[in-house]
């Protein structure tokens, strides 16, 4: 008897409903599976049949055979094993042949027939939506992560033998109704900006890299907070829109770094990677590309700490990410794309030692090394970066002083506001914010006054500005005149965006 349930595989990012056909035969007792299936899918004969004894039913001793189809897509991983058990019980008339004709069904199974969690809950729901699935049946787990896709009945399985009495007229499984509402989880930083001592100025630039969603690099002697500064940036990011946060947790949920009672993900990312990370690591990769750093910083910030340290190769494959807000991975199997629009913040040290042009402690660097270290970072990459920005030692004075500063709070606030005026801007196009703006946006949204054009002008022959960094400021500038809560660009306002740039001794 041929037996036919329905499952999913993802692909990158989304998913494809896979046809899991069970045919039983005469012959030798035998599995066998087809389809295009990877060694954990494989596996999957030894998982079906201890699950289905175990839990009461009877393996037939006959020659079973399992197809995945289409046949042209690469099955991974187990989310096979529910549906292939389910697809046996069929063939072998110990389910009604039509029980889940309109249904998606997913999920491992552990040898005693229980049901354990899949990655990728999340693209899965919403392909069943797309493909006018009615019904998804999902770990029990996973249900709250599935939940999130309307229009969507979604049933969590706790095992095997509870879903055949769903089936057959016993105790009912409950679908899962909970709901995930806006701003549900804290979102209180561990580090205040009130409480970092002086960097008033580096402050400043931060929030105007919030703002408008600016790369930024940091610049200073050791101990001077470079590090301290990055990791409150969080504390007054904008908050995500639910549009941005269901993007950011189908990334996660692909990757299977969906903390298990976090359905969705409603912080922006904040990755760190260290500076031995591979590029692989950093970009995505594998035999079967899956999400690297740049993805998982996707909507949210990068952070790399001791940005020469780097290496060379690992450093450059950002530059297209940076450029296009998505990379494509190439593999002799296929290529997969993953979006990777985030924001770059790096910190470096002026040159080995750190204490180039340090007004109080002698630097012990001859220039040769300074000008070696500093080249690790290539022009190209530099010129990627809209704000560059030092961070001098904090005197005594400043740090002894008890006085709070400004609360990230109020920062928040402001660049709450900034980016709401974006939102109505881009209203009705995929841009979001400033950053995102192209050639046509910049002439629409970006016009300059005879002023503006004058020292824009003499900014471009003094300081070498490529075509590319004159579009970064131009975009720096509209951010910095949101803030302000202006909607025509002034001279001050690109004077401000013109200081953010590079000296010429770090290009």
């Amino acid at each position: 008897m041929l037996a036919r349930v329905f499952s999913c595989a993802v692909i990158g990012l989304d998913g494809v409903v896979v046809e899991v056909e069970v045919d039983t035969s005469s012959g030798l007792p035998k599995t066998t599976i087809v389809g295009l299936p990877d060694a954990a899918v494989q596996e999957s004969r030894e998982r079906v049949e201890a699950a289905v004894k175990n839990s009461g039913f009877m393996f037939p001793r006959k020659r079973v055979t399992v197809n995945l189809a289409p046949a042209t897509v690469r099955k991974a991983g187990p989310v096979y094993d529910l549906p292939i058990a389910v697809g046996v019980l069929i063939a072998t008339a110990q389910l009604p042949p039509h029980a889940l004709d309109d249904a998606l069904v997913i999920g491992e199974l552990s040898l005693d027939g229980g049901v354990r969690h899949v990655r990728g809950v999340l693209p899965m729901a919403a392909l069943a939506r797309a493909e006018g699935i009615r019904q998804i049946f999902v770990p029990e787990v996973d249900a709250p992560e599935a939940a999130l896709i309307p229009d969507l009945e979604v049933i969590p399985v706790t095992s095997l033998a509870a879903l055949y009495d769903h089936l057959t007229g016993g105790p009912m499984l409950s679908p899962n109704i909970d709901t995930v509402s806006e701003g549900a989880y804290d979102t209180t930083p561990i580090t205040d900006f009130q409480e970092i001592k002086g960097q008033e100025q580096v402050k400043r630039a931060l929030e105007v890299a919030c703002a408008g969603n600016h790369n930024l690099l940091l610049i200073g002697p050791p101990g001077s907070g470079k590090t301290l500064l990055a990791r409150a940036l969080p504390g007054i990011l904008p908050h995500m829109t639910i549009d941005e946060a269901l993007d950011v947790t189908r990334v996660y949920s692909i990757a299977d770094q969906l903390p298990s009672d976090v359905p969705l993900i409603q912080q922006r990312p904040f990755r760190a990677p260290h500076h031995t990370i591979s590029h692989a690591g950093l970009v995505g990769g594998g035999n079967w590309p899956t999400p690297g750093e740049i993805s998982l910083a996707h909507r949210g910030v990068l952070f790399l700490d001791e940005f020469p340290e780097f290496g060379s190769r690992v450093l450059e494959v950002l530059r297209q990410p940076l450029e296009d807000k998505l990379v494509t991975i190439s593999r002799a199997q296929g290529s997969l794309t993953f979006p990777s629009n985030f924001q770059l913040i790096a910190a470096m040290n002026p040159c080995p030692c750190g204490y180039s042009n340090d007004p109080i402690k002698e630097c012990t660097c001859s220039n040769q090394v300074i000008t070696r270290y500093q080249k690790r970072i290539s022009g190209p990459m530099l010129d990627r970066i809209d704000i560059h920005i030092e961070v001098p030692r904090v005197d005594y004075d400043k740090l002894s002083d008890d006085r709070l500063g400004e609360p990230s709070s109020e920062i928040q606030n402001r660049v709450e506001a900034a980016r709401e005026q974006q939102r109505k801007r881009f209203e009705g196009t995929s841009l979001s914010c400033n950053a995102d703006m192209g050639p046509a946006e910049l002439r629409q949204y970006c016009p300059l006054d005879q002023t503006g054009r004058s020292l824009l002008r003499s900014a471009m022959s003094q300081l070498q500005l490529s075509a590319r960094a004159y579009h970064r400021v131009l975009k720096l500038a509209r951010t910095i005149a949101d803030l302000a809560g202006e909607s025509e660009i002034a001279p001050a306002h690109l004077a401000e965006a013109l200081q953010y740039r590079p000296k010429l001794e770090l290009m």
